[in-house]
C-alpha cells in the first residue's frame, strides 16, 4: 500500500450522550476530518456509534461495519480521535489487528498521533494504549460502583435520566396524581387483583408511564416491587435502608408486595384467568383437584381429569356457570356471618404482622452486613455461605407470613357488608373476584351427579371454609 492512504474511514464513538445533541460526536468528526485533510487522505466513509460503550461488550453496529469494509477493501486506512474511541478491550484490539493484516491495511491515524500497524512497535504502542484505557475504565467503574454503594447506604438520591414514576424531576417531591395511581395499584394488587388486570385498567383510563408509553406488566411489576415508592433506598435489587425522600406506600406494603411476587404458589403463567374457581374444587370420589376443561360446544366446566400429568379418576364433571354461582352466593353469605367476623377480628391489625415485618427487615440488614464483610475480606467465602443460608431461611419464613396477610386484604371493607360487594361484583376483574372467594373458601368438594337429573343439585357442592 502507498505511504498515503487514498481512501479513509473515520470512526467516532461516545459512550453516553445524555443530552442527545450530538455535539461531542460532532467535535470528534471535525477533528478527524481536519487530520485526514492534513495527511492528504480522502474520507470516503464515516462510522458513528452514539451512546454505545466500548467497555461493556455492547454490540457496536458501526464498528462492525467498519471491520467489514476493511475486509472488503472499501477503505485503506482508519482515522479516529483517540485509540480508546476504537477499543477498550484487548480482545477487540487483537481482532482489529488481524482484520487489518489480512486486508493489508497499515495506517491507523489518531488526532493524538499516527500508529503504524505494520510495525511491531506500532502494535505494541496500540496495545499499551489499549491497556491503559482499560485500566482507566476499570478504575472509573470501581469508583462509580463504590460511590453508588455509599449513596445507597446513606439513603441518598443517585442517577440521572428519566425521573421515577410518582416523583418530580428532583426525585424527592411526590407528584400527587401519580402517587394516587401507585397507592391504588398497590392496594388492588394486595387485594388479589392481577398485574395484568391492573395494567389493562390503567391503559384504558389513559394513565401513562413517565415516558408517555402505555403500561406493560413488566413495568408495573417493577414499579410496585420497588423500594423507592415506600421511601426506601434500593441498590442492585436489595433494600439498603430508609431513603431521604418520602414514601408513597408503607415499607410493610412493599414487603408484602415483594413477598407475594416471589411466592411460588402465585400464578406466573401469562394466560389470563378464565375460570373463577381454578384450584379450589376437589373431586368427591378421589380427592383430586378439578381442572378447567370446556365441552366440545365450548361450555365452560370443571372436570376431574385422568391420564398422564393429572392422576384423577375422571368420573366427576360439573358446569362452571352453575358451581360458580352457588359458591359465589355461599361466599357472600359467609362474609355476612358472625363466625367469619369473629375469626378475622383484629387480623388486619395483628401485632404479629409488625413482628414479621421487623424480622424481614432484620434479616435483610444482616444479609447486607454479611455481604459487606465478605467484600472487605473480613470473612471468607465458606463463612459467608454458612451464615447466609440461615439468614435467608429466616427472611423467607418472614416473607411467607407477610404473604399470608394478602388473603385478609382481599376482604377489606366487605366483612359484614356483602350487599356492597354484591353491587360491585359485576364490575370486578375475575382475578379480584377469585381472590375474594379464596380468602374465605379453602376448597369445595364436588360429589357425583344424580343419575337422570339434568339440573344442578346444590347438594353436590360442599364448601370447606377457612378459619
Amino acid at each position: 500500500m502507498s505511504p498515503v492512504a487514498a481512501r479513509a474511514g473515520i470512526y467516532a464513538r461516545i459512550s453516553s450522550d445524555r443530552e442527545s445533541d450530538g455535539l461531542a460526536i460532532g467535535r470528534q468528526l471535525e477533528d478527524c476530518e481536519r487530520l485526514a485533510l492534513e495527511r492528504g487522505w480522502r474520507v470516503v466513509e464515516r462510522y458513528v456509534d452514539q451512546d454505545v460503550s466500548a467497555y461493556k461488550s455492547h454490540v457496536r453496529p458501526e464498528y462492525r461495519r467498519l471491520l467489514q469494509d476493511l475486509r472488503t477493501g472499501s477503505i485503506d486506512g482508519v482515522v479516529v480521535y483517540h485509540l480508546d474511541r476504537l477499543h477498550r478491550l484487548p480482545r477487540e484490539l487483537e481482532e482489529f489487528f488481524d482484520v487489518c493484516k489480512a486486508a493489508g491495511v497499515d495506517d491507523l491515524a489518531t488526532v493524538t498521533g499516527r500508529i503504524d500497524l505494520s510495525d511491531p512497535d506500532g502494535q505494541f504502542q496500540a496495545r499499551i494504549l489499549g491497556a491503559v484505557a482499560k485500566k482507566e475504565s476499570d478504575d472509573k467503574s470501581r469508583r462509580i460502583r463504590r460511590k453508588h454503594e455509599e449513596l445507597a447506604a446513606a439513603g441518598k438520591v443517585s442517577g440521572g435520566g428519566t425521573r421515577p414514576y410518582g416523583y418530580a424531576s428532583d426525585r424527592r417531591t411526590i407528584r400527587p396524581g401519580e402517587a394516587a395511581v401507585i397507592r391504588d395499584a398497590a392496594t388492588r394488587f394486595l387485594a388479589g387483583e392481577s398485574i395484568r388486570s391492573i395494567c389493562t385498567d390503567l391503559n384504558d383510563r389513559g394513565e401513562r408511564t413517565v415516558t408517555g408509553a402505555e403500561w406493560t406488566q413488566q413495568t408495573l411489576r417493577r414499579m410496585l416491587a420497588s423500594g423507592r415508592i415506600s421511601g426506601q433506598r434500593e441498590h442492585r435489587g436489595v433494600i439498603a435502608g430508609p431513603a431521604e425522600w418520602p414514601g408513597i406506600i408503607s415499607p410493610a406494603e412493599t414487603e408484602q408486595i415483594r413477598a407475594k411476587l416471589s411466592d411460588p404458589a402465585r400464578r406466573t403463567n401469562k394466560t389470563a384467568r378464565r375460570y373463577l374457581l381454578t384450584r379450589l374444587l376437589r373431586c368427591g370420589l378421589c380427592g383430586g383437584t378439578l381442572v378447567s376443561r370446556p365441552r366440545a360446544d365450548h361450555t365452560p366446566r370443571y372436570v376431574c381429569a385422568s391420564g398422564p400429568g393429572f392422576g384423577g379418576c375422571g368420573r366427576i364433571t360439573i358446569t362452571a356457570e352453575h358451581v360458580d354461582s352457588v359458591v359465589r352466593e355461599a361466599a357472600l353469605f359467609r362474609l355476612d356471618s358472625a363466625e367469619l367476623a369473629a375469626s378475622l377480628e383484629g387480623r388486619s391489625e395483628d401485632p404479629a404482622a409488625a413482628e414479621w415485618q421487623a424480622e424481614a427487615e432484620r434479616a435483610q440488614a444482616q444479609l447486607n452486613e454479611l455481604a459487606n464483610a465478605h467484600a472487605q475480606q473480613l470473612i471468607g467465602l465458606q463463612e459467608w455461605l454458612i451464615a447466609r443460608g440461615g439468614i435467608e431461611q429466616r427472611l423467607q419464613a418472614a416473607r411467607k407470613k407477610l404473604a399470608a396477610l394478602n388473603r385478609v386484604s382481599a376482604l377489606d371493607g366487605y366483612i359484614g357488608n356483602a350487599s356492597e360487594l354484591r353491587r360491585e361484583w359485576p364490575d370486578m376483574p375475575l382475578s379480584r373476584q377469585a381472590a375474594i372467594i379464596a380468602a374465605v373458601l379453602d376448597h369445595a368438594v364436588i360429589a357425583p351427579a344424580t343419575p337422570g337429573r339434568n339440573t344442578l343439585d346444590p347438594g353436590r357442592i360442599t364448601p370447606v371454609w377457612r378459619g
